[in-house]
């Protein structure tokens, strides 16, 4: 008797093929990491309630892995999620409980001691369309710890801090707004 190949048959033997090729991609997909490093769309989600054990006056949570700040207002019926720069380093990474202590529009900025022995030539900027820190900032309580603009957009999603978090011009803008001084943060 002849082998007769149906094109069902054919159909089913392509599935059954393609299947088994793609079983290690698949494999490989569910071993992967939750957080791609390389995509400012690979949020994890945060829960407040996972951090703090009230919403405060307002918190924000910077998850330095997924590169995003998480803010919910003090009833938690406003919550956002932005896009951020993270630190260039481990070491220039600070993590843990801080509070946002001062803010401003059009900040200037002043190297660190650390930048000024990378970078030399780094000097003090008035605010401007060059200034690193861009339109607006919020002071931490730890010294040098800043929740900023930036006017240089390739920064975002990327480590290119010193130790801040750093997010578009317009959404700090937005943040600036509707963060009260006294509002929580843990950077993680």
């Amino acid at each position: 008797m002849k082998n007769l190949i149906t094109r069902r048959g054919a159909l089913m033997s392509g599935i059954a093929m393609a299947g088994s090729l793609a079983a290690p991609a698949i494999l490989q997909a569910q071993a992967a990491p939750t957080t791609n490093r390389r995509n400012i769309s690979s949020f994890s989600t945060q829960n407040w309630q996972d951090h703090f054990d009230d919403l405060g006056v307002a918190t924000i949570v910077a998850d330095t892995g997924s590169r995003a700040l998480h803010y919910w207002n003090s009833t938690g019926d406003d919550y956002r999620v932005y896009p951020t720069s993270i630190p260039i380093s481990e070491e220039l990474t600070k993590r843990g409980y801080t509070k946002i202590v001062r803010k401003k529009v059009g900040p200037d900025w002043t190297p660190t001691a650390s930048m000024m022995a990378r970078f030399p030539e780094y000097r003090y900027m008035p605010p401007g369309p060059d200034n690193p820190l861009g339109t607006h900032a919020m002071y931490l309580s730890w010294p040098a710890y800043i929740i900023h603009g930036t006017h240089d957009t390739r920064k975002i999603g990327r480590p290119s801090s010193d130790g801040c978090i750093g997010l578009y011009n317009e959404m700090i803008a937005q943040l600036f707004e509707i963060s009260p001084i006294g509002t929580q943060v843990r950077i993680i």
